[in-house]
């Protein structure tokens, strides 16, 4: 699913509240925003049975080309990380405790 997509189905979800794709796509749009930058400012974004967006660090390491097969070293960097709720997991994989065979 796209964002365009992403935003068929909210305004559709939200049609008998009168909401348009338009006002879907611009609270979509900022809600993005935001979280890029307070996730680009060190902060932690914690959606409750969504999960979280953080900054994590990565470490150098050492690397190869893949043309040339040459060693090379990769400096450490930040990367954007996401770890879903506890919810969303079990939306996504369901856990087959309690169920019998």
């Amino acid at each position: 699913m796209n964002k365009g997509e992403l935003v068929d189905a909210v305004a559709e979800r939200a049609k008998e509240s009168n909401v348009t794709k338009k006002q879907v796509d611009a609270v979509l749009t900022e809600v993005l925003d935001v979280i890029v930058e307070a996730v680009a400012n060190g902060d932690k974004v914690t959606l409750v049975g969504f999960g979280s967006f953080e900054s994590r660090d990565r470490k150098a390491r050492e690397g190869r080309n893949p043309k040339t097969g040459e060693k090379m070293n990769i400096p450490a960097t930040k990367v954007p990380a996401f770890s879903p709720g506890k919810s969303f997991k079990e939306k996504v994989a369901p856990s087959e405790e309690g169920e019998e065979n």
